[in-house]
């Protein structure tokens, strides 16, 4: 009975943290992560695994229904991201292995992931809050492009997240894009950093050595929540994807504040 409840706890994990994440281009990661902290189950280069996969299933079924909306993937601009992340993610991932596996200091790791996305997700919060204060740009410099998405897959890796957050973000403040369009070109900035995270960990530490029973049940809630996710991104407005958006970013950021403090 015990072993049911935790199968469906994390097919929850999974499913809740893919249908936000598809309804408002967080991806999923910036869920699970944090959450997965929080349980404390498992290390982190398997909570890497997990999320990474996780929002993997979710990003591949979001792009498939994202066929339905008006709305488009700029694909200069989200392509030159994507390479520029998958770039970056591999720094990122080489940095996280070299700290946790090679100096094994998972603890400490753990502290500086859950301030740096803490601090990270209250600036989103602050700009998405005053946004009219802020000045809009639309980058048309390939290398400038091709930069902002190095720094996206070097945070996202680093920090275990899949990029959501940031991804909308950046997106919306260096391209002005608004909330349908940051969603539906974050999860394809995703999709690829994602795709080259787990092939990352198959080429360096393989995954012999990590726990993944429960990665199926995880990868099915990611495939459930990304279809409904983004049935609902079809039908519900600007104004609801935006508030979804901040609500979600507010609760991760408490919960990583929560986990900083559990990790001292």
């Amino acid at each position: 009975m015990e072993m049911v409840i935790i199968v469906i706890i994390y097919f929850l994990i999974g499913f809740i943290s893919s249908l936000v994440g598809a309804m408002a281009g967080l991806g999923g990661g910036v869920i699970i992560k944090p959450v997965l902290d929080f349980a404390g189950h498992y290390d982190l280069a398997t909570i890497g695994v997990l999320s990474a996969a996780t929002v993997f299933a979710m990003s591949s079924v979001s792009l498939i229904k994202s066929g339905n909306l008006e709305v488009s993937v700029n694909v200069k601009v989200s392509s030159l991201i994507a390479v520029g992340s998958i770039a970056g993610g591999l720094i990122g991932k080489w940095v996280f292995n070299y700290f946790v596996v090679s100096l094994d200091v998972d603890s400490i790791i753990g502290v500086v992931q859950s301030i740096i996305l803490a601090l990270i997700l209250m600036l989103i919060l602050i700009y998405f809050r005053w946004s009219h204060f802020f000045k809009s740009y639309v980058l048309k410099n390939s290398l400038a492009i091709l930069l902002a998405g190095l720094g996206l897959g070097f945070l996202s890796a680093f920090l275990g997240i899949g990029g959501g957050p940031l991804n909308v973000a950046v997106l919306a403040l260096l391209f002005s894009m608004n909330g349908k369009e940051a969603v539906i070109n974050s999860t394809f900035i995703i999709f690829f950093s994602q795709l080259s995270a787990l092939f990352l960990v198959a080429f360096t530490s393989g995954y012999t050595d990590l726990d993944l029973s429960m990665l199926g049940y995880m990868i099915a809630g990611g495939v459930i929540g990304g279809f409904i996710g983004s049935s609902l991104l079809y039908r519900i407005s600007e104004k609801v994807v935006s508030i979804v958006f901040t609500v979600t970013v507010f609760i991760v950021m408490v919960i990583n504040i929560y986990n900083v403090f559990q990790y001292l």
